[in-house]
């Protein structure tokens, strides 16, 4: 269960350095938004999802 979640915790952690550096280069980019928004809204959704497991695999190693 600890490799599990480590292996989540590094996965949110890798989606959001390139969250970070990826939203704003698509919004920087010219006609960039309305190509790109739904791999950006694909990227958040994945990041909330992480979030809550990360919530609850940790509920379960407390």
């Amino acid at each position: 269960m600890t490799i599990a979640f480590q292996l989540t915790v590094f996965a949110l952690i890798a989606i959001s350095l390139l969250l970070v550096i990826g939203v704003p280069v698509v919004l920087a980019s010219p006609d960039g938004w309305s190509s790109n928004k739904n791999i950006v809204f694909s990227g958040a959704s994945l990041w909330i999802a992480l979030v809550f497991l990360v919530g609850i695999l940790n509920s379960f190693l407390s």
